[in-house]
């Protein structure tokens, strides 16, 4: 271990934060995911959006976007909220036109923030990691892009194709020569979500253990199956800002900060 390593894994033990210095955040870090990502849904040109554009806590919110910028970094956020990996129509209460984006899409986006060029052409992109995070994928009857009363509860082997675009956009990430960045899950009995069901007019949301099912499955399978993927445990410490699922304000700046200290900890790793 040389002195670099030492000294930050000292910082992290005390629980000092590193500010400067370390170049995991001299570049932008791109941003992707739903609404632990960004607390708004998107909007057309034309104003329309699915949820009718609405914000989180009709925008009285603090989402990772907004706590990572706090901490002096430079964010490019595609995220949405609502979102799920794949595209679709909201259909709460009815289904209409607007759409979120996939998070390939998103990707596409977010790239394209910090694309490079020089008189040769493209020249890479000014970024090396992407936070993706947790989606809306299986979590309630609203996350499938049909109506709610033919929606059911994920089998096991959607669960897994969930798992398995994640896992996609992860690959797509390395591929390009950057680092995503995955938080995990947080723990089902820090939220209620009964009461994020009935706050949203849904017909249903996971069950508790469902969720943490879902969640051990999408933590193994890209521990196992991604190599250079960064899993990082933002939600140690939760607690949901009154709506059963979205976390409050301290919460989210406790987690945007266990992110940066584990980009800081891997970067100092290869030194």
């Amino acid at each position: 271990m040389n002195a670099l390593q030492l000294i930050v894994r000292l910082l992290l033990a005390t629980g000092i934060f590193l500010t400067t210095s370390v170049a995991a955040i001299d570049k932008p870090v791109l941003l992707i995911g739903a609404s632990y990502a960004s607390g708004d849904t998107p909007l057309n040109s034309d104003l329309q959006g699915p949820l009718s554009g609405i914000s989180v806590g009709s925008g009285d919110y603090v989402d990772l976007g907004n706590a990572l910028m706090r901490y002096g970094v430079k964010v490019k956020s595609e995220a949405q909220a609502g979102a799920t990996t794949f595209s679709r129509i909201s259909c709460n209460p009815e289904c209409g036109s607007a759409r979120w984006d996939s998070y390939e899409t998103q990707l596409k986006k977010a790239l394209m923030r910090v694309a490079q060029y020089d008189p040769s052409g493209f020249a890479g992109y000014n970024a090396d990691y992407v936070i993706i995070s947790i989606g809306n994928d299986c979590l309630h009857s609203d996350s499938f892009g049909i109506e709610q009363s033919k929606t059911v509860l994920c089998s096991n082997a959607e669960m897994n194709a969930a798992v398995d675009r994640l896992i996609a956009i992860g690959q797509q990430v390395l591929d390009l020569g950057l680092t995503p960045v995955y938080p995990l899950y947080p723990n089902p009995d820090d939220l209620d979500l009964s009461l994020f069901a009935n706050l949203s007019g849904l017909t249903w949301a996971m069950s508790n253990d469902d969720f943490k099912f879902f969640g051990r499955l999408y933590a193994r399978r890209i521990h196992d199956e991604l190599e250079g993927a960064l899993l990082v445990n933002p939600w140690r410490t939760f607690e949901h800002r009154g709506d059963g699922i979205h976390p409050d304000e301290e919460t989210v700046m406790k987690g945007a900060r266990r992110i940066l200290w584990a980009i800081q900890e891997y970067e100092a790793s290869r030194q």
